[in-house]
């Protein structure tokens, strides 16, 4: 079966993936800049706990042990705290596995097993805390979508977000205030994200901001916005490596061999045939399109009531894709059709945003007129729900 591949149905693929990927990280006092880890200082995660001695998984260098003498001053702050002067003095006991944790090493110490002089800890219950009130207030006060235009002189971007009726222009201002973050490279992880400046910004990015919007939406006052470049790829798989959790994907858009790297950061669905079919149809009606192919078939799924897609004329897009059953890399075989966004790069990528049983959208070039709005990064509830997960 020849496949056709139209380039903007793998661009709303993309913009479903950074509303999953944005939220999921809390600011911790040492992401935003607190303290700036140094040779003789490391930041990490607790992952064991014996006697006086640490093992903290390090966020540079792979795990380190610390031995935690009695004279060791250890503190605990909330998660985006900066100021240590009002940090709450705790006992090693307080300690645990999961916490994120910043230790400054004894110069003096004697040699062997480094000794911690101070340890500043984020309890993971508080960053599992600020992380749901991040969701919450990104879903409450954040806007996305594609980067239309960027002002860097003015401080403004220009987004396009939404399809049809719900079309609209969101003119996102910017001061000198604005935190401007932008994804790593290699990388969808919010804590990796690096701050840079609005010239970094570029049409065709995406890009999600909170702040203070107006009544309808159009238009916000930027407090934070975190933007990225990013690929997006369509195409059969050639072959599966569950021991290196990776994919070998013919991109039908460049006609290359792409390997795919599958993290336990991806989000993985696959669409039911019948859903599939449905999606592609409505897609095609909102683009006023027509497929002699997948029409009948949808017309079919359609007329099947209101089942667990939302069958019945019923249900977005969005809601759709975020009800297909999530699948691991075990699911997938040679053969399968494959819709993904992942990170930049020529041979090698990362995905952020798996899709299969795809064979319905790619045969329906006229849905893709629709499908990047459909799935914009400004999606409403979608984006609860997949954060959540």
């Amino acid at each position: 079966m020849k496949i056709r591949v139209p380039a903007s149905i793998a661009h709303g693929l993309l913009s479903i993936a950074l509303l999953v990927a944005v939220p999921l990280v809390a600011h911790s006092a040492f992401a935003q800049g607190a303290v700036t880890p140094a040779p003789s200082r490391f930041v990490g995660t607790i992952t064991d706990i014996g006697g006086n001695t640490l093992t903290v998984k390090t966020d540079g260098d792979g795990d380190r042990k610390v031995e935690v003498p009695a004279t060791a001053a250890l503190k605990r702050i909330a998660p985006g705290q900066k100021d240590l002067s009002t940090a709450d003095s705790i006992q090693f006991s307080d300690l645990a596995v999961g916490d994120r944790v910043l230790v400054k090493l004894d110069p003096d110490a004697p040699a062997g097993t480094p000794q911690a002089l101070q340890i500043v800890a984020v309890k993971q219950a508080d960053v599992a805390l600020k992380q749901q009130k991040d969701r919450e207030d990104w879903q409450r006060r954040g806007v996305g979508g594609l980067v239309k235009s960027v002002d860097s002189a003015a401080g403004v971007i220009v987004l396009t977000s939404g399809s049809g009726a719900t079309a609209k222009t969101i003119t996102v201002h910017t001061t000198k205030a604005t935190m401007l973050k932008r994804y790593a490279p290699a990388s969808v992880r919010y804590d990796a994200a690096l701050p840079a400046p609005i010239d970094a910004i570029h049409a065709g990015d995406q890009l999600r901001a909170r702040g203070a919007k107006n009544p309808d939406g159009t238009e916000i006052a930027a407090e934070e916005i975190i933007s990225g470049t990013f690929r997006n790829i369509s195409g059969a798989i050639s072959s599966v490596d569950a021991a290196s959790s990776t994919l070998i994907v013919k991109d039908l858009a460049t006609k290359k061999q792409m390997t795919i790297h599958i993290t336990g950061d991806a989000q993985m669905r696959r669409l039911p045939e019948m859903m599939a079919r449905m999606l592609a149809m409505r897609l095609q009606e909102a683009a006023g399109g027509q497929s002699g192919n997948a029409q009948p078939a949808a017309g079919s799924a359609q007329r099947s009531g209101s089942g667990q897609w939302g069958g019945g004329g019923g249900g977005d897009p969005q809601q759709m894709l975020n009800r297909a059953p999530a699948i691991q890399l075990a699911d997938l075989k040679k053969g399968d059709a494959v819709m993904l966004v992942s990170t930049d790069g020529a041979s090698e990528v990362t995905a952020i945003t798996l899709l299969a049983g795809v064979e319905p959208l790619l045969e329906a070039p006229a849905a893709s007129q629709s499908l990047l709005n459909n799935w914009s990064m400004n999606s409403g509830s979608g984006a609860a729900d997949a954060a959540a997960q």
